[in-house]
């Protein structure tokens, strides 16, 4: 059944990132720190290794259509690596409690972002 779950949330996932662009993070975490009971580390190391070919074909589909400016995006992705790496040295210094809560306070912010910004544009 475990696995059922995971593919069926793995699949949410790569709809959610090809249709909003989200990458499948903001699900692929939630998801297996609440419905698979990962602990919030593994969930995270997890989600950054499902987000890779999630993050490939979308991109690949985006870029057929004439969406994806490269440069910029070829920029994001080699200046990335410095702070994915800072990053997994801080969530495994630090408590679960203090991930979940930091996971948590992210969405919301970028909720509320999204909110505000559909708002303004109405």
């Amino acid at each position: 059944m475990e696995y059922v779950a995971a593919a069926l949330f793995g699949l949410a996932g790569g709809v959610v990132g090809g249709l909003l662009g989200v990458g499948g993070g903001i699900l692929f975490v939630p998801a297996l720190a609440i419905f698979l009971d990962e602990p919030q580390v593994r969930a995270e190391a997890t989600s950054l290794l499902a987000i890779a070919p999630v993050a490939l074909v979308g991109s690949w589909r985006q870029y057929r259509f004439g969406n994806v400016r490269l440069r910029d995006g070829l920029l994001l992705g080699a200046l990335s690596p410095v702070g994915v790496a800072l990053g997994v040295v801080v969530a495994n210094a630090v408590s679960q409690r203090a991930l979940e809560l930091s996971f948590a306070v992210l969405v919301l912010l970028v909720a509320a972002q999204l909110v505000r910004r559909s708002l303004s544009t109405t």
